[in-house]
C-alpha cells in the first residue's frame, strides 16, 4: 500500500474532528464533574450513608482511569502534546519545545532523533481503549463508548439498589467515558501537527464549557423529572457521542500505529525501498518499563499523585450537599458548579501561558498551586452564605485549573523523555487508587462528623501533605544535579605551577 502523504492535514476536515472532540469532552467529563447534583437525591432515595453513596463516583473514576490512556502518534509522541486527566482530565497547555528545552534539545533535533533512531512499540499501561483504537478505528471506539455511557445512565434509571447503581452509573458510565474520551483526544493529534496546540485547546475546552451549562440544566431536570428521569434524559443526550464518533473519519493518509512502516514507492533503478533503508537503521523496540518503581523520584511523585487524587474529586461531589446544609436555595446551588467550571478553564489558560515563559521551575509552580488550592479547601467550610461559598469555590476552581495545566509537565521533568510513556501509564494506574479511595474516605469522615465541612478539611489536609512530597522530590533532584556537576568537572592538575605541568608532559615524551 502506498501512502499518499504522511503529514497531518492541519486543517480542513480536521476542524470537524476538533468540534466533535469538543462535544465528546462535554458529554463525558462534564457529566462526571456535575454528578454531585445527584448525590443528595440518591442518598435520600436509598437511605444510605455518604460513604456508601460516594462509591458510585469512585467506581466511575477508577474505571475511567484504567480504561484508557492516550498516547500520541509514534512520529512525535515525545513532544508531549498530550493531555491528561488527572484528576479531571484536562489539557496540558504546552508549546511543543517546552520539555525538550528542559533537556537541552531543540524540537527539530528531538523529532529528528525520534523518527530516525527510535520507534517505541509500546502500549500504555491502561490499554483497553488505546489498544482498541489501534486494532479497529477511533470512530468505532467512540461509538462504542457512547453506547456504554447511554446504557449506564438508562439502566441507572431503574435504581434497583445501591449495588445496581455501582454497576450502571458507576462501572458502565466510567467505561463509556473512557472509551469516548481516549480516542477523541488521540484522533485530534493525528489530524494536527503545527496547529496541534490550538486544536487540543479547543477540544479540551468542551469539558469546562459544558460543565458551565450542565450545572443549572441538570438541576432543572432533577426538579422537573426527579433524579431517575434526569438520568434517563442525560443518557439520551450522551447518545450524541455516537454522532460525534461517526464524524471522526479515519485519516487514511497518515501512518497510524497499526501501519507504522508505510511503504513508499521505489524510484526507478533503485532496488531498495525507502522503508528497507529505514529498517536498516538502529531501532529499539522498547517495552513497558516497570523498573520505574525503583526510582526514588518517580515513587515520590506517584505518592504525590495518590494524595492529590484523593482530594481532587471530593469538592465537586460534596459542594452541592454542603450548600444544601447551609440552607442555600437549589437554584443558586447549581450555579456553584458553573462558577467552578469557568474559573477552572481560566486557571488552565493562565498557568499554561505562564509555564511557557519558563520564569519559574515547573515543580516549584506546582507546589505553589497545590498549597494555594489546599488553603482554599481549608477556608471553604468557613463560608456561611452563598456569596462567601461562591468566592471560595472560585479560588479552589482556579487553582485546580492551574494544577491540571502543569502536573504532567512535571512528570516529564522527573523521569525524562525516554521513559515518559511508561511513566505516564504507571502514574495513571497508581493515581487511580487515590481517586478510588478519596470520595468514600471523605464520605466516611462526613458520616462520623455529621457535617459535610469535614470532607473539605480532609481534602485540604491531604493536599497539604502531598506538597511535602513535592518538596522532598525537588530537594532530591537538586542534590543529584549538584552531584552530576561535580562528577563532570574537569580534573585539575596537582602540580603547583603550570610550568612544572608542561615539564611533566615533556618528560613523558622522552
Amino acid at each position: 500500500m502506498q501512502a499518499k502523504d504522511s503529514n497531518p492535514p492541519d486543517g480542513g476536515y480536521g476542524w470537524v474532528v476538533v468540534v466533535s472532540a469538543f462535544m465528546v469532552m462535554g458529554f463525558t467529563v462534564a457529566v462526571l464533574k456535575t454528578f454531585g447534583l445527584f448525590f443528595v437525591e440518591i442518598q435520600q432515595h436509598f437511605d444510605e450513608l455518604a460513604s456508601s453513596t460516594s462509591w458510585i463516583t469512585s467506581v466511575t473514576i477508577v474505571v475511567f482511569h484504567l480504561g484508557g490512556t492516550t498516547r500520541l502518534p509514534d512520529e512525535d509522541h515525545l513532544s508531549l502534546q498530550f493531555f491528561e486527566h488527572v484528576s479531571w482530565p484536562g489539557l496540558v497547555f504546552l508549546n511543543e519545545s517546552m520539555c525538550f528545552q528542559s533537556q537541552g534539545l531543540h524540537l527539530k533535533q528531538a523529532v529528528r532523533f525520534t523518527t530516525s533512531r527510535i520507534h517505541l512499540h509500546q502500549p500504555s499501561l491502561a490499554p483497553v481503549a488505546s489498544s482498541l483504537c489501534v486494532q479497529y478505528t477511533h470512530r468505532t471506539v467512540v461509538i462504542t463508548g457512547g453506547l456504554l455511557a447511554f446504557s449506564g445512565m438508562v439502566l441507572g434509571f431503574f435504581g434497583l439498589n445501591m449495588v445496581w447503581m455501582y454497576a450502571t452509573t458507576g462501572f458502565l458510565q466510567g467505561l463509556g467515558i473512557s472509551f469516548s474520551w481516549t480516542p477523541a483526544i488521540s484522533i485530534v493529534s493525528h489530524y494536527f501537527s503545527k496547529k496541534r496546540a490550538l486544536a487540543n485547546a479547543i477540544a479540551s475546552a468542551g469539558e469546562c464549557a459544558f460543565a458551565f451549562m450542565f450545572g443549572p440544566f441538570f438541576q432543572w431536570l432533577i426538579s422537573q423529572y426527579g433524579w431517575k428521569g434526569a438520568l434517563l434524559i442525560i443518557g439520551g443526550i450522551q447518545l450524541n457521542i455516537c454522532v460525534c464518533g461517526v464524524l471522526m473519519r479515519p485519516l487514511a493518509s497518515s501512518c497510524l500505529p497499526k501501519a507504522r512502516h508505510c511503504e513508499t514507492e521505489t524510484p526507478p533503478g533503485n532496488g531498495a525501498s525507502r522503508t528497507d533503508k529505514e529498517d536498516k537503521s538502529p531501532i529499539m523496540h522498547k517495552t513497558f518499563n516497570w523498573m520505574l518503581v525503583r526510582r526514588p523520584e518517580f515513587v515520590l511523585y506517584a505518592i504525590f499523585g495518590i494524595l492529590a487524587a484523593m482530594s481532587f474529586f471530593v469538592p465537586p461531589l460534596f459542594l452541592v450537599p454542603l450548600s444544601y446544609s447551609l440552607g442555600i436555595d437549589e437554584s443558586w446551588t447549581s450555579s456553584l458548579l458553573s462558577i467552578l467550571a469557568m474559573v477552572d478553564f481560566g486557571g488552565r489558560l493562565l498557568c499554561g501561558w505562564y509555564a511557557n515563559l519558563h520564569v519559574t521551575k515547573t515543580i516549584h509552580l506546582l507546589a505553589m498551586t497545590i498549597t494555594l488550592m489546599s488553603s482554599s479547601l481549608m477556608l471553604l467550610p468557613l463560608a456561611n452564605n452563598y456569596l462567601s461559598l461562591a468566592i471560595f469555590t472560585g479560588f479552589y476552581g482556579f487553582f485546580f485549573g492551574t494544577t491540571v495545566a502543569i502536573h504532567i509537565t512535571v512528570l516529564a521533568d522527573v523521569v525524562g523523555m525516554p521513559e515518559f510513556d511508561s511513566a505516564l501509564g504507571l502514574f495513571m494506574l497508581i493515581r487511580s487508587t487515590g481517586g478510588f479511595v478519596g470520595p468514600p474516605l471523605a464520605g466516611l469522615i462526613v458520616d462520623i462528623a455529621g457535617d459535610y465541612r469535614a470532607g473539605f478539611y480532609m481534602a485540604g489536609a491531604t493536599l497539604a501533605l502531598s506538597t511535602g512530597f513535592l518538596i522532598i522530590l525537588d530537594q532530591l533532584q537538586q542534590r543529584k544535579k549538584r552531584g552530576s556537576k561535580i562528577r563532570i568537572k574537569p580534573e585539575k592538575s596537582t602540580l603547583p605551577y603550570p610550568s612544572l605541568h608542561i615539564l611533566k608532559h615533556q618528560t613523558r615524551r622522552y
